[in-house]
């Protein structure tokens, strides 16, 4: 059978009915896969695809893609493996907003939530961290770092739930 391709990612499923959206395959991808503009990855069908996007579009969790012969992909961050950063019990949260700084400087795709830090495994940066005071756990979780000052503003998401594993929150 032939590759289906998929040129259009619409983000956040923008413009489709929830019925719609309820139907669509689950497209699980890594953050890895996410962040370039050509690759092939199966749906939780088993079905095939070759993704071609604009050169320097990110998809996100919970973006769908619309494939060539009018399937649509409801994009899941797959799990994968991260490292958790959080204070240690009765630290000042400066620490973590101090370890965000440090993480930013490097510029390390990191994602931020309110009681912690998720990044990807460094073994270097995992080092610094603990030397900081902080806790460095390892966990498979879906992985959404922060877009950047340069693309579009972070999440790029408006007032929907968003999904992480084990975890939700609001935007």
């Amino acid at each position: 059978m032939a590759l289906q391709m998929i040129h259009k990612c619409l983000p956040q499923g923008a413009g489709l009915a929830a019925p719609l959206l309820s139907r669509a395959a689950v497209f699980a991808l890594d953050w890895d896969l996410r962040q370039r503009s050509r690759f092939q990855a199966s749906d939780e069908q088993g079905r095939d695809w070759g993704v071609v996007l604009p050169r320097g579009q990110v998809v996100r969790g919970g973006d769908v893609l619309v494939a060539e012969d009018g399937s649509l992909l409801r994009v899941v961050a797959a799990p994968q493996p991260v490292m958790v950063v959080t204070l240690k019990e009765g630290a000042p949260g400066f620490e973590l907003l101090r370890a965000a700084y440090h993480l930013g400087n490097r510029h390390v795709p990191l994602e931020l939530q309110p009681d912690r830090l998720l990044l990807e495994p460094d073994a270097v940066l995992a080092d610094m961290l603990r030397q900081m005071g902080l806790v460095v756990t390892e966990a498979m979780l879906g992985f959404e770092p922060e877009g950047g000052a340069y693309s579009g503003g972070g999440h790029g998401h408006d007032g929907h739930d968003h999904s992480h594993g084990e975890h939700s929150h609001q935007h």
